[in-house]
């Protein structure tokens, strides 16, 4: 079992919000303007931002397709992190930096819905934190999966905002949230 995490210390976690992931994805525009509401009201509230980039081959560390989104507006003071593979936390200085601050309490924000996003979200709750997955902060693209089968990316994404309301860890809160409705405080 986890260690399970006292306090109440929030941060707003962006993950992959890059020029070469969004690419495609269901919605950016829309998702772009409710990450950034987030970002606003945790600012406003104190709360750390940590933005997540993910590189590798086709996402090379420095190159345009691994920035992020021209629309998003990092601040001095930010965390960034990088990362190489789906969760957040594998081989990361994530973790050292959630408990340097005193992290409980993870706000999930970013892209995509079905790789990233949910590694993350579990990887969070595994380790003991409380969750909140902003629920029109999250994006994908449709799955192709040949012939006349594909998964839309609205499907995907609502999959996942069901699976965080209702999933069930001891010890720990699993959430979801509209971007101008997120409480940091668990």
């Amino acid at each position: 079992m986890a260690t399970i995490r006292q306090g109440n210390k929030s941060i707003l976690l962006i993950v992959d919000v890059q020029v070469g992931v969004m690419r495609g994805t269901w919605d950016a525009p829309r998702i772009i303007e409710n990450i950034n509401t987030a970002v606003e009201k945790a600012r406003s509230q104190g709360v750390p931002v940590i933005w997540v980039q993910h590189s590798e081959e086709e996402l090379a560390h420095g190159s345009p397709d691994w920035q992020l989104m021209p629309e998003l507006h990092p601040a001095e003071g930010d965390l960034f992190i990088e990362k190489n593979y789906n969760s957040s936390f594998e081989l990361t200085g994530l973790e050292e930096a959630l408990s340097a601050l005193g992290v409980t309490h993870i706000v999930l924000a970013g892209a995509a819905t079905n790789w990233c996003i949910r590694a993350t979200a579990y990887a969070a709750l595994e380790r003991g934190y409380d969750l909140t997955l902003i629920k029109d902060a999250h994006t994908t693209e449709d799955i192709e999966l040949g012939g006349d089968a594909r998964v839309a990316a609205a499907h995907i994404i609502a999959d996942l905002n069901v699976v965080m309301k209702f999933i069930s860890y001891p010890g720990r809160k699993s959430t979801i949230a509209a971007a101008g409705e997120v409480v940091f405080a668990v």
